[in-house]
């Protein structure tokens, strides 16, 4: 009787060195579905905790222009200034509940002559152009904002925006762009402004969800599939165990067990099947 040498062969192994990387590549994936867990807790525990705290003067959050705490995310900060209208800037690609838009950035200038970008709010995109059919005008002169920092956004290379217009806050681009002494560590998204506005306010940001997403899910899931791939090399080895053995008197008898529990499986509508389509497979006699 043949044995199990089969497997020993260079093509076995080769099946082997290949559900052994498919192995390692979906543990390198449900590692990564596990940082995303922890990410996602992290951020739900900056949102409970900073989200709704009392607002703190900007220059106790920042110190420096260019410094920013990732754990003061969310904080809401008070600052004072007067806002430089004809600098604001729109977001673009800021789709809002599957809606296109923009956001509205205008830069509030302290009293030091430094400047804080305040994020107004959201803007729709309008009807006849690329652009929103309204761009609110900010309060005049002098304004105390309260808004919740946010750190800057990294730069989008090939990512280009018409006149008046960004692709990504990136705050040092920003600086570049104004020529003024800018926060670049964070800028705030708009909570409250004093006094209000003389026109309607964009769309203030939206409270971020505490939501752990279904993150662990695609990661047991993918130890589940890196699991299948040697369950099938072990299905594919069996298989071919049988096929080199067929006519081993041993492996028939196990081959005839297998058919007989199939058999005694079978249902009656199973064998009324069978043996109609035995019937209509029959040739006609022609007498």
């Amino acid at each position: 009787m043949k044995n199990w040498r089969f497997v020993m062969s260079r093509r076995w192994f080769g099946y082997l060195a290949v559900a052994m990387v498919f192995a390692l590549v979906c543990v390198l994936l449900a590692n990564w579905q596990l940082s995303r867990v922890d990410e996602k807790k992290h951020e739900i525990s900056l949102v409970e905790g900073n989200y709704s705290s009392p607002p703190v003067a900007l220059a106790d959050a920042l110190p420096a222009r260019d410094s920013f705490d990732e754990r003061d995310k969310w904080i809401p900060v008070v600052v004072t200034g007067t806002y430089l209208e004809e600098e604001q800037i729109l977001v673009r690609n800021r789709p809002r509940n599957g809606q296109p838009g923009f956001e509205q950035l205008v830069p509030l200038q302290l009293s030091d002559g430094s400047v804080f970008i305040v994020d107004r709010g959201w803007l729709p995109t309008g009807n006849a152009q690329d652009l929103p059919d309204v761009i609110p005008a900010p309060p005049s002169g002098d304004v105390t904002v309260v808004a919740r920092l946010k750190a800057g956004e990294p730069t989008l290379p090939g990512r280009s925006a018409a006149d008046g217009q960004i692709a990504t806050v990136h705050l040092p681009d920003l600086e570049d762009r104004l020529g003024v002494p800018l926060y670049t560590g964070a800028y705030g998204l708009l909570d409250q402004e004093t006094p209000a506005p003389a026109d309607a306010a964009p769309l203030p940001a939206i409270k971020p969800v505490l939501d752990e997403g279904i993150h662990l899910s695609y990661a047991f899931q993918w130890v589940i599939f890196g699991v299948l791939g040697f369950a099938f090399l072990a299905y594919a080895v069996r298989q071919e165990y049988r096929h080199l053995n067929a006519e081993h008197p041993e492996e028939k008898k196990r081959a005839e067990e297998r058919e007989r529990k199939r058999l005694a499986k079978r249902s009656d509508a199973d064998v009324e099947d069978e043996l109609l389509e035995q019937t209509l497979s029959r040739p006609e006699k022609v007498g």
